[in-house]
């Protein structure tokens, strides 16, 4: 069943196939710009992209027994006998007089079914009165086929490589972030926050969550351990500024600071282990169609996705990062998410690279990494260390410290040249006193007197 009536017939996109098929050179030429979507029918929409996939994994076309395998995984029986009639009209095609004249009229196909499909999702922004993002799909839209974009000339585009729309970022709230990183971060980045259990992976992705929302930014929030309405809940104390076991009686200072915010927010929930890369694409896809595209995505945490089956698990962390970071390029998001350390950095005082699990994928792929550090004094006196170990847009190699309230789950972190960094410091130092206090006066009562 055709989507809508198209000077480019189902009899025309088989021929499509057919070319595609047959011609590797062609192929290969228009690559780049045919989307299986293109095509109106499912079974055609399901043989393009099984083709095209084959074609990148091998850079070959996939044989007529190659394809047969693929069909029989198809479960639906209906899609199943459609793709079969839709592959034999190809496959009867392959030589047939007027390729050659498709092959001239892809382009403009591709132009077509793009500016049609951008027509057909604009009908849910439309209705959330997002004029904006229908005015830039359609625009795009208009640009799909042309293939006259080489990439960034060196010589003649000075100028645009020098503005502000080249990173795009969105701020971090936390300035001395914002400030090593040219402002924060833009789409196609990947963030890392590594911290032993207990320190506070979350709690900081949540403190990311909230700067961006007062920015106006719409976050998409992917959680693998902690519940939606529990995650939800740690938004409304960091905004709100109450402590969480207090919220329920402090739900109209909630509401306002929850009302007071210009963005949006969409937690979702997957058990540990169930959802991959492509899980939550699939959910942004949802998003997107009900008028949210995300501007801001954060997974809690990566470890905890569900990878291809390797042998060795550092190899399959090392694909799911890889992924994420593919996933923050293909959807121009900058993507936040978290991972464990070893237990053997688990009481350093500053947490380096190499206590990273999976540390060297991690840290070949991911374009900022800091790592989170707490001590015992530091959880007494509610400081602690954030250590910047990669930096892609500025410096690293430097710590800073850092205050953190857990009842209401807001994070400060400071220059340790700054007033508050110097009283931080001090406050740190405090804390050490306090852990000492405590262990001399365990050891007194066990078997007596110690000085400190």
């Amino acid at each position: 069943m055709e989507k809508l009536g198209s000077k480019f017939s189902t009899s025309f996109q088989n021929k499509v196939i057919s070319s595609i098929l047959s011609d590797r050179s062609f192929t290969r030429q228009i690559y780049d710009i045919m989307k299986p979507e293109y095509f109106d029918s499912e079974s055609s929409e399901w043989l393009v992209k099984t083709i095209l996939k084959y074609f990148d994994d091998f850079e070959k076309m996939p044989t007529l027994d190659v394809l047969k395998v693929k069909i029989n995984t198809i479960e639906r029986d209906v899609l199943k006998t459609s793709v079969v009639d839709t592959l034999k009209f190809a496959w009867n095609h392959l030589e047939s007089d007027d390729l050659e004249f498709v092959k001239e009229q892809v382009l403009d196909f591709c132009k077509n079914q793009s500016i049609k499909n951008a027509i057909l999702d604009s009908v849910p922004l439309l209705e959330n009165g997002k004029y904006d993002q229908i005015k830039k799909n359609i625009d795009t839209a208009m640009k799909a086929g042309q293939d006259s974009d080489i990439g960034h000339e060196y010589k003649s585009m000075i100028v645009e490589r020098y503005e502000d729309t080249v990173r795009n970022v969105v701020s971090t709230g936390w300035q001395v972030i914002d400030e090593i990183t040219q402002g924060g971060f833009g789409k196609g980045e990947l963030i890392l926050f590594a911290a032993p259990p207990g320190i506070g992976k979350s709690w900081s992705l949540v403190n990311i969550g909230v700067n961006a929302m007062k920015k106006g930014k719409i976050v998409a929030h992917y959680t693998l351990e902690l519940n939606e309405g529990y995650v939800g809940q740690r938004y409304d104390a960091v905004l709100s500024g109450v402590a969480v076991g207090n919220l329920k009686y402090n739900m109209e200072d909630v509401k306002k600071s929850v009302e007071n915010v210009s963005g949006d927010l969409v937690v979702k929930h997957y058990p540990t282990k169930t959802a991959s890369v492509t899980s939550l694409k699939a959910h942004m896809d949802k998003m997107i169609l009900q008028g949210k595209r995300p501007d801001v995505v954060i997974v809690d945490y990566a470890d905890l996705l569900r990878g291809p089956t390797k042998e060795k698990r550092h190899e399959e962390l090392e694909e799911i990062i890889e992924d994420l970071r593919g996933m923050a390029g293909e959807y121009e998001v900058p993507v936040y998410t978290a991972s464990q350390i070893n237990r053997s950095g688990a009481e350093d005082d500053i947490i380096t690279g190499t206590k990273i699990a999976g540390s060297f994928s991690k840290m070949m792929t991911a374009d900022f990494v800091v790592s989170l550090s707490r001590k015992i004094e530091d959880k007494l006196a509610g400081t602690g260390r954030w250590h910047v170990i990669k930096n892609r847009f500025g410096p690293d190699g430097m710590t800073f410290p850092s205050k953190a309230n857990f009842s209401t789950g807001q994070i400060h972190i400071y220059n340790d040249d700054s007033i508050d960094g110097k009283r931080t410091t001090n406050q740190m130092k405090q804390g050490e006193s306090l852990v000492r206090k405590e262990l001399a006066q365990k050891y007194k009562e066990m078997s007596g007197d110690i000085d400190f």
